[in-house]
């Protein structure tokens, strides 16, 4: 079961970057200027074309997870508070709407991402995946691991020769 992350880029900014080619120099270098607040840097038009597309897709995901500048401050202050970076679970963020499904003992069960961020199973709402995956099987699971949304973490082999001693 595979479930998106990364919500596709929207159409209008497809079509700006796939116009980026027609428009003349002077329009690249006034586009610049509103995307960027400076001349551009450099006559080479294919490198402003790059850097106006990442700028333009820059701006629209930056409308989808506003939320993304907050989390990155709090990890680097906390890098700089202990001096240590946390391993991060890639920040799984699914899409509201996503219908995550799994068969578990012939039985399928079916978890709708809410809006809000929560999940709802059986006509209830959840915080996580794993209080579900919990409620399905009576144990603790890592609701991501157990559906599908994180793949399982490869077991380091101990048995290599030629370690130390």
């Amino acid at each position: 079961m595979k479930a998106s992350t990364v919500p596709p880029t929207p159409p209008s900014v497809v079509a700006k970057i796939a116009g980026l080619p027609d428009l003349s120099m002077d329009e690249i270098k006034a586009l610049w200027r509103q995307l960027f607040g400076n001349e551009n840097p450099t006559p080479n038009r294919q490198f402003l074309e790059r850097r106006i597309a990442y700028k333009l897709q820059e701006i629209e995901f930056r409308k989808v997870d506003p939320n993304l500048l907050d989390r990155n401050k709090r990890r680097i202050k906390s890098l700089m508070e202990t001096g240590k970076s946390r391993k991060l679970d890639r920040d799984i963020r699914l899409v509201p709407g996503t219908v995550l499904t799994r068969e578990y003992q012939g039985v399928e069960h079916r978890v709708t991402v809410a809006q809000d961020g929560q999940y709802e199973f059986e006509g209830r709402r959840y915080p996580s995946l794993s209080m579900i995956a919990r409620e399905i099987t009576g144990t603790r699971w890592s609701g991501p691991l157990f559906f599908g949304v994180k793949a399982p973490v490869k077991q380091k082999n101990s048995n290599k020769q030629g370690g130390r001693r």
